[in-house]
């Protein structure tokens, strides 16, 4: 059997780990042996049972610390590829790959605008960061990453030649996904014959924007009746809650908190905005997109002029633009896509189709021999 073995340290919810929890069980699904190789601790939690499919605890706690015992199971294990996600697993990997003599094929991903990411990070980690990107991951075999910006943005920041970057899109949807009919969450607001609800999910931060979301939807609510509620929780909540009562709209907004299930709210939802100041891709764009959702965005570096086609599946307005994203929001109130029509938008996202993807970016075939 052919393995891919994949190395991955992550908080347990985010974007990498809603793409492993998609990925494992398709690869598998395809004929491979899937090794998880997990920093104790940490992410991705699958709860997946096959068996060709293994979890292996490296025993340790620290990402650096678990060199030599990835090094021990690739000489021992042999896989086809390792999988590695993030700078300092990627730089691990590499280092265990050097130290167990292996000729495994070695690919990194990344999955986020680089250059925004670290202007937020101090001065050591932005030199490390940049240095061992253009330095180091020439030696993989292929370096993907979530879209084409974050791409062109890697390169121009580190140096790293482009043709060594691949865009390979995220398995984000499962298939059934899109012929699903999502029941309709028990919530006031949500229910027929009340005013259009506007969804936003995702840490309450900085990044996410929401502070413009909810400026944009004080604008809106002179114009039309409707509702605003963002899913997700954050250091930011209280921040939001006072800017909404300063904008005279908290009678109008709701933070239910972190659902584990969004696609219900997506589903029902009049729209959803994503308005993000950075991202590496926008995997609640994509889910929303999935129900049936129209949807607005900020066209933030990088990800949803991509999934958008430069606005054709949905309105693309500037950073922190709260006068723009309010017309948009109006104006996709107003004319909504098809449920159909975005459904279709977002096939590359879905699965099986990035599953392809990733097989092709590991020089394997998309069904194991």
């Amino acid at each position: 059997m052919t393995t891919i073995a994949i190395f991955a340290s992550t908080s347990g919810h985010s974007g990498v780990d809603r793409a492993m929890k998609h990925l494992v069980p398709e690869l598998v699904g395809r004929g491979y042996t899937v090794d998880l190789l997990k920093v104790r601790r940490h992410g991705p939690d699958i709860r997946f049972e096959h068996p060709r499919f293994r979890v292996l605890d490296l025993g340790t706690r620290h990402t650096y610390t678990a060199v030599f015992a990835v090094a021990r199971y690739l000489r021992a294990n042999r896989p086809a590829v390792l999988l590695s996600d993030k700078d300092r697993v990627n730089r691990t990997a590499l280092a265990a790959k050097w130290l167990a003599g292996s000729d495994t094929r070695l690919v990194f991903s990344s999955g986020t605008t680089i250059s925004i990411d670290l202007a937020h990070r101090g001065a050591f980690e932005r030199w490390l960061q940049r240095n061992s990107m253009g330095k180091l991951y020439g030696f993989a075999d292929r370096v993907i990453v979530t879209s084409t910006g974050v791409a062109d943005d890697m390169a121009a920041y580190t140096g790293l030649a482009r043709a060594h970057i691949l865009p390979v899109a995220s398995p984000v949807v499962p298939d059934e996904f899109l012929q699903r009919e999502f029941a309709r969450p028990d919530h006031p607001w949500l229910q027929p014959g009340e005013p259009p609800l506007i969804l936003g999910v995702g840490e309450l931060c900085e990044r996410k924007g929401f502070d413009v979301l909810l400026r944009a939807f004080a604008l809106l609510r002179r114009e039309r009746p409707c509702r605003l509620m963002i899913l997700g929780k954050g250091n930011w909540r209280q921040h939001l809650i006072d800017l909404a009562a300063e904008l005279g709209v908290a009678d109008a907004f709701a933070l239910p908190g972190f659902v584990d299930n969004p696609y219900a709210y997506m589903a029902h939802a009049s729209l959803f905005a994503m308005t993000s100041r950075w991202e590496g891709l926008g995997f609640v764009l994509i889910e929303a997109m999935a129900a049936g959702t129209p949807v607005v965005s900020t066209d933030c570096p990088s990800g949803p002029a991509e999934v958008l086609q430069g606005g054709r599946y949905g309105r693309l307005v500037a950073v922190d633009d709260a006068e723009g994203l309010k017309r948009a929001m109006a104006e996709t109130l107003d004319a909504p896509l098809p449920a159909a029509t975005l459904k279709a938008a977002i096939q590359p996202y879905t699965v099986s189709a990035a599953t392809d993807a990733y097989l092709g970016a590991f020089g394997l075939p998309v069904r194991a021999a």
